[in-house]
């Protein structure tokens, strides 16, 4: 779905626009990233570590400003994760999930019950944002697509996690698009509506396909020549 590239462009801008310290981990390494602003280190499961978690244990004895995970596997990892944003660091990460609300849910779901009042309020103050992205083929057929789902981690959505009221925080992406939010749907019917892909192929991907599919024609009565005489 794009997941390493969309992570690689996020180290990339940081690099540029910022004057940091990057430690990414990564099965494999697909993009390498040469130090510009920031000083960037880059580590491969498998050849330079044994695990994203022990990976991660490592990067947080060497300072690090960014950590950037190529993915969140297990609860260890997860764990670590959390431990590391409420510390200070910025943690970026990819999660194999079909929308915003089913990544927090996954996030939240690998704890056991009795860490879960930890772990909703960890989550609700260290996350910032949630993006789901789905990769669509282009009217023209020239290549794929990106449709987005934006979810910015605000007050409401943060105590919504911390609530255990998750299910309702579609209706703050319907209402957020003000402070950058957007449903993966809306971003459907945005580039169908730009023609840079078709309504069939939206209808494919979206939450809602009906929104996309042209009502059938009825019949008249009397069968297709109307009414009999």
């Amino acid at each position: 779905a794009g997941k390493t590239t969309t992570l690689a462009a996020m180290v990339a801008e940081l690099n540029a626009s910022r004057e940091d310290h990057i430690i990414t981990v990564e099965d494999p390494i697909e993009y390498i990233h040469r130090s510009k602003l920031c000083v960037v280190n880059q580590r491969q499961v498998g050849r330079h570590t044994g695990s994203f978690a022990r990976a991660l244990r490592a990067a947080l004895r060497e300072d690090p400003d960014v950590i950037a995970l190529g993915e969140l596997r297990d609860l260890e990892t997860i764990s670590l994760a959390l431990t590391a944003a409420e510390t200070g660091h910025l943690v970026i990460a990819t999660l194999h999930t079909s929308n915003a609300v089913r990544t927090i849910n996954r996030i939240l779901g690998v704890f056991p019950p009795e860490q879960q009042d930890q772990i909703k309020t960890m989550v609700s103050e260290s996350l910032r944002a949630v993006v789901s992205q789905r990769l669509v083929t282009r009217a023209d057929g020239q290549g794929r697509v990106p449709a987005l789902e934006v979810l910015v981690c605000n007050k409401a959505v943060g105590n919504l996690i911390r609530d255990n009221k998750t299910f309702q925080i579609r209706s703050v992406l319907q209402t957020g698009a003000t402070h950058g939010m957007c449903l993966l749907d809306a971003s459907l019917a945005d580039l169908v509506k730009k023609g840079v892909i078709t309504a069939e192929e939206a209808a494919r991907h979206a939450e809602d396909p009906a929104k996309f599919l042209a009502p059938r024609p009825q019949a008249p009565p009397g069968g297709p020549h109307g009414p009999a005489a």
